[in-house]
């Protein structure tokens, strides 16, 4: 007679094919979930397609938030060295994403519950939320941000968006898009920026009353230093670069 094996604690082993049997189970109870809540997903998508505003008015919109400020918008081609910073920092998959980052959107139950901005959102998300929500951190705000962030790209061009982004944002002290902020801080042209910079201009979206250079330099200095370690890990600057750029003057009009 063969005798049944035992744990260390006496209680009787539990049998292999028994453990497969509940491994199977859970993979497929998981499988079944992720099925459920794609097909939930894309219903709740058509749904909101049909409910929210076309984005056909998006660059008319910030037009009117410059005008507003009576802050000018960028002319020419967006600035190479902002656009390389901005990315790097605030959506580094920006051309290959489709408008909507997976992660973001698994994070955007934890924003609601905790009613903080848990980040990783796309810049047409971004973009969507100041143009069409009003930055509102509510479940229902954050599903139509989503949707709004899908339509955007598949109304403008990348080049469109960017240009949007930069002129939309505050950048403190006052300062409204792009060109006001270029001009306000350092009496140039957004195309003459430096790398010291433009990568100082865009550090400041996160917070850009927190990190102003004129009242907060320190505070400044250590968000530029994040853009610069940005640039390094997609590539665009060596750590070399990176070091020579934070050492050198920003060339503020005006000291704080």
């Amino acid at each position: 007679m063969v005798s049944t094996m035992t744990r260390s604690g006496g209680r009787p082993a539990t049998p292999p094919a028994r453990r497969s049997g509940r491994r199977r189970s859970w993979a497929a109870r998981l499988v079944r979930l992720v099925v459920s809540v794609a097909v939930l997903g894309a219903l709740l998508l058509v749904a909101g397609w049909e409910v929210t505003p076309s984005v056909d008015d998006a660059a008319a919109r910030v037009a009117g938030q410059l005008s507003a400020h009576s802050a000018p918008a960028l002319q020419g081609p967006v600035p190479p060295r902002v656009a390389d910073a901005l990315i790097a920092t605030e959506n580094s998959r920006f051309y290959s994403s489709r408008g909507l980052d997976p992660i973001s959107v698994l994070r955007a139950p934890i924003g609601v519950l905790s009613g903080k901005d848990p980040g990783g959102a796309t810049l047409e998300q971004q973009l969507a939320k100041n143009l069409y929500e009003q930055g509102s951190m509510s479940l229902l705000s954050r599903a139509a941000e989503g949707v709004l962030a899908l339509k955007l790209d598949r109304t403008w061009t990348k080049a469109q968006i960017l240009r949007m982004y930069l002129d939309d944002g505050y950048y403190g002290n006052g300062f409204y898009g792009l060109t006001s902020a270029s001009r306000g801080y350092f009496g140039m042209a957004p195309a003459k920026l430096s790398w010291a910079q433009a990568s100082l201009l865009a550090g400041l979206f996160q917070a850009p009353s927190a990190y102003n250079p004129l009242v907060h330099p320190a505070a400044a200095r250590a968000r530029q230093a994040h853009v610069l370690d940005r640039l390094i890990a997609v590539g665009t600057l060596t750590r070399a670069q990176a070091d020579s750029v934070g050492r050198e003057s920003w060339g503020l009009r005006t000291a704080g």
